[in-house]
């Protein structure tokens, strides 16, 4: 099993820690998993808290604090408290100090700096017999976030979500392919890694290709590999990323982009478990189980013959379909965290804090990024940090409007004024205008059925025709 946090809201951490920067990242992770988070910033003030109601299910205890030290708090909670769980907090490598918090009642050790996964295998052994909260419904609501390596979590605080989940262990042991759907950005790599991390495979390796990303003849040899000779600059033979991933998973992303003569050559590997490498005659046989993932409407390729049907009866055998992240608001403010967590550690930056006001707009905004979009504004609002702006810009978004652009021209402009870009934009922008004003005539003005004939949606028709200042 992966390191899941699978926890009540009503899960209560006491960290004791005197560093105010470290109790503030403790503080911004652990709620972020939807714990209950109190701080103290030495052993006397823990030895307090823990005489009073709610009393934590786990304290994180720094070894390493002025007056009281953290091994000595330790003692003092074990006779305060002889079944509180502890789990201890230190630079300190050195095996006798470990061995002392062991022997004195703790639950645990971590080094510090550990990463989140570690901190999350620690919680979820000492919180094994902890209860799920209940929800509004009397039903049993819990928030699962699972590290998957690479920087990458999966999140499950929705219905969808959770049924995904659930779908990714039911699958994840059986070698089939699994067709993986949705929006741009909704996570699809991460649901792929995760049926990965789930398989009997986990130990293997984990590979993917953009089919959207390379021209087809260098995709072809990407995966396949070459001999030499098999074309120009081909000095020595090269293995192909099939070949590198036998025993693995292969994610093929962004599939409904694969051209149309490599769509073949796939069949018969997903088929046969076999290929031939550019120029060579003979055959690779390989074990590799394929994971395919595409935000393309795969059948209305299949109707334009730009998808082999073939191909996706055999890439079918399981599909599973992400919703975009305005299907499932409720898990933004649990990504908000988490990503303000992850960032501000990687960026070696304090994490900044998350308002009701600023978490509200971002539940309220439709995000058409999805996660990447989410992702952007939390570094964006690091390197800025200043809420006001930040809010202030997602309140606009979510009112349909946008910082006031400056008025287009009424004429082309020369084409060396303000270089090549400034041209591309200016062109972009007429054109927009144009397209917009013809459809606004030719529905007289109504803009639902503009906004349908566009192809966008009506609110960003409204701010379109804001920006540019388009009168009737």
């Amino acid at each position: 099993m992966g390191l899941v946090t699978s926890i009540s809201s009503k899960a209560r951490i006491l960290v004791v820690d005197d560093e105010p920067g470290m109790q503030q990242y403790l503080r911004t992770v652990l709620e972020a998993g939807s714990y209950e988070v109190f701080t103290v910033p030495s052993g006397l003030e823990a030895l307090a808290r823990v005489t009073e109601d709610p009393l934590p299910d786990v304290v994180l205890l720094d070894v390493l604090m002025p007056n009281m030290d953290g091994l000595r708090t330790l003692e003092k909670l074990r006779e305060t408290r002889p079944g509180l769980k502890v789990v201890m907090l230190s630079c300190s490598t050195d095996p006798r100090n470990v061995v002392q918090a062991i022997r004195s009642g703790a639950t645990d050790y971590l080094t510090k700096p550990f990463q989140i996964s570690e901190l999350e295998a620690v919680l979820r052994h000492s919180l094994a017999s902890h209860a799920v909260s209940s929800g509004a419904d009397g039903e049993a609501t819990k928030v699962e976030i699972e590290d998957i390596g690479g920087d990458q979590f999966f999140v499950a605080a929705s219905p969808a979500m959770r049924k995904i989940r659930a779908q990714v262990d039911q699958v994840a042991n059986f070698n089939v392919p699994v067709l993986i759907l949705g929006e741009s950005g909704t996570g699809k790599e991460v649901v792929a890694r995760l049926v990965h991390k789930r398989s009997a495979r986990a130990d293997r390796p984990f590979m993917k290709v953009n089919c959207a990303a390379l021209p087809a003849d260098l995709l072809e040899s990407e995966l396949f590999g070459y001999e030499p000779g098999a074309f120009t600059g081909a000095n020595r033979a090269k293995p192909g990323k099939f070949e590198l991933c036998d025993t693995g998973t292969f994610l093929l992303d962004e599939i409904g982009e694969l051209p149309a003569a490599l769509q073949a050559k796939l069949l018969h590997v997903i088929q046969d478990q076999e290929f031939s490498r550019l120029g060579s005659r003979s055959t690779i046989k390989v074990d590799v189980r394929v994971l395919a993932a595409t935000n393309v409407d795969i059948q209305e390729a299949i109707a334009a013959k730009r998808f082999r049907e073939d191909l996706f009866y055999r890439l079918n055998t399981f599909t599973i379909q992400i919703p975009p992240l305005r299907e499932r608001r409720e898990e933004i403010p649990l990504l908000l965290s988490q990503f303000m967590a992850r960032f501000a550690l990687r960026y070696a930056r304090a994490p900044l804090p998350l308002s009701p006001g600023l978490v509200d707009a971002c539940v309220r905004y439709s995000w058409p990024g999805n996660l990447r979009e989410l992702e952007n504004f939390v570094k964006r609002y690091l390197i800025l940090a200043d809420e006001s702006l930040v809010r202030t810009e997602m309140q606009e978004k979510v009112n349909g409007l946008g910082p006031a652009p400056e008025a287009p021209a009424a004429k082309d402009p020369p084409p060396t004024a303000g270089g090549l870009k400034s041209l591309v934009r200016n062109v972009k922008d007429l054109a927009e205008i144009e397209a917009i004003s013809r459809a606004l005539e030719e529905t007289r003005w109504n803009r639902k059925k503009a906004a349908r004939l566009l192809e966008i949606s009506y609110k960003a028709l409204l701010y379109k025709i804001r920006q540019y200042g388009i009168e009737k």
